[in-house]
């Protein structure tokens, strides 16, 4: 498994009633945690499309979320 901090930093509202939310790793502000994962995630970025209210009520503007990559078996 790989973990990533990341920052959400823009949210879209679409007119369908989705919406595109942003997220960026963190950089080093200070923060000893921050500057741990700036050093080894140092950019990047992903662009999620949510359908979820649940999941868009989760997924705020500002509010920073751990980011895990778990690899997974490939089904047909």
């Amino acid at each position: 498994m790989v973990r990533a901090k990341c920052r959400v930093t823009k949210v879209t509202k679409t007119v369908e009633g989705s919406e595109c939310v942003s997220l960026v790793a963190v950089y080093d502000d200070g923060i000893e945690e921050n500057k741990r994962f700036a050093k080894a995630t140092p950019a990047g970025s992903i662009e999620l499309w949510v359908d979820n209210p649940p999941a868009s009520d989760y997924l705020k503007l500002g509010e920073y979320f751990y980011v895990d990559f778990t690899k997974c078996e490939q089904t047909e």
